[in-house]
């Protein structure tokens, strides 16, 4: 059985049915067309101006969240190979899972979480969710209304990586950089979301990821964990040669691993020490450096990888797609990826410098927030202009506020802020 017939009518169903394309087109599968639409979607091209974990204007080195999405979407592909599903939908999945992350990434997110109480909540996967489905400007259904992309079912499902509404969300743990709890829940659609979101789960099992969205999800980890290290060396953040492990290991503790203990977190690094890249001098910024770095991120994905499909194979005989199969992450693959974002959180996002550079992130977003809700629709792009006029009540237009704030890169955001906010 080939790889796309794994998938059934069910899996390639769109909310809008498509007629068949022109006969002098390519032919395409309809998970080829999925990723395409995701590929050339503007909300994708913004990504190149959106924090990943340092401003994109701060570095030509440093990367920003299109091209983590372009790494993220190669892991996913290559793993997606080798189970045997298929990989256009690991891979859009992977393009798409940053979507909705707002202008100053996850500082953005914290704001909007919060002023959004009202109207149900901010989280940048649901808004992933609704801008593949409603704000992204492609289809419109019978009644007139943008059904986003148009995406196959399933790949909308493997774009979910928290498939349950806010409601049902888990209570949020750790601290922010700057000590502070961490307040923003985890969940992957807004209640006025869930038609589209009810009828992209049928068929799922509860509120378990589908595998393709076990795939994206770990495929992210693993590229951030390794990358976030790469940039924060070069930047000279972060030295492998000389950890105050002490300090680290309170920041796996207070962000990713509550209940690890030193021992078992020493035990990971020695674990991580063995492979043969990595470094037993500082980086010294030449060339030969450089390529050295290069090895150990490529080791590294290797590694976490390569484990995963072991492990993954081993658990059953498959096919591992959509909800025959799960992925299976070694507990040691997991502690070895929370340790070098630990490296990463407590070098990179917890410096002096980074966090006095949020607070005034999050003040600005505030001030946009606050000036956009009172002006109206006169301050906001057409589209949301036109939600906003379509708005049942206060709430709905806060979404609209919310929504036009979110769509903003880095550099718009301060724009925006600089001409209405005075």
């Amino acid at each position: 059985m080939s790889t796309e017939e794994l998938y059934d009518a069910a899996a390639r169903e769109r909310i809008v049915p498509e007629p068949p394309k022109r006969v002098d087109a390519p032919e395409r599968t309809a998970f080829e067309r999925d990723r395409a639409r995701l590929v050339h979607a503007a909300a994708s091209r913004r990504l190149a101006a959106k924090t990943q974990v340092v401003g994109p204007q701060t570095d030509d080195f440093v990367r920003n969240r299109l091209t983590h999405s372009l790494e993220v979407a190669q892991v996913a592909r290559d793993l997606s190979r080798a189970l045997g599903s298929q990989p256009d939908i690991a891979e859009t999945a992977a393009l798409a899972h940053d979507l909705g992350h707002p202008p100053f990434g996850h500082n953005g997110e914290r704001v909007l979480a919060e002023l959004s109480a009202p109207c149900g909540g901010f989280e940048g996967n649901a808004q992933t969710l609704r801008l593949l489905t409603r704000l992204e400007a492609k289809t419109f259904g019978p009644d007139g209304a943008s059904v986003g992309l148009n995406l196959t079912r399933a790949t909308l499902d493997a774009c979910t990586k928290y498939p349950w509404p806010r409601a049902r969300a888990e209570a949020p743990h750790g601290v922010h950089a700057d000590g502070s709890p961490r307040e923003v829940s985890k969940f992957g659609v807004y209640d006025d979301d869930r038609p589209v979101f009810d009828w992209m789960r049928v068929g799922a099992v509860g509120e378990r990821q589908c595998l393709e969205a076990q795939v994206m999800d770990l495929a992210d980890d693993v590229a951030y964990s390794v990358h976030d290290i790469e940039d924060g060396i070069v930047a000279g953040r972060v030295d492998l040669t000389l950890l105050d492990t002490a300090a680290v290991w309170e920041t796996v503790r207070d962000w990713y691993v509550p209940d690890a203990t030193d021992d078992v977190l020493d035990e990971v690094l020695t674990g991580l020490r063995t492979q043969g890249s990595w470094p037993a001098t500082p980086y010294d910024g030449s060339r030969r450096g450089l390529a050295a770095l290069k090895n150990l991120t490529s080791d590294l994905i290797g590694r976490f990888c390569g484990a995963v499909q072991h492990a993954t194979y081993a658990a059953g005989e498959g096919p591992f797609v959509r909800y025959r199969a799960d992925l299976v992450v070694p507990e040691a693959t997991r502690l070895e990826i929370a340790v070098l974002k630990g490296i990463a959180a407590r070098y990179v996002m917890q410096a002096e410098d980074r966090v006095a550079l949020m607070e005034r992130q999050r003040a600005l977003v505030a001030d946009l927030v606050g000036t956009l809700v009172d002006r109206g629709p006169d301050a906001l792009q057409r589209p949301f202009a036109e939600d906003w006029a379509a708005a049942a009540d206060d709430a709905a237009r806060l979404r609209v506020v919310v929504d036009q704030v979110a769509s903003l890169t880095d550099a718009s955001a301060v724009e925006w802020h600089a001409r209405l906010c005075r």
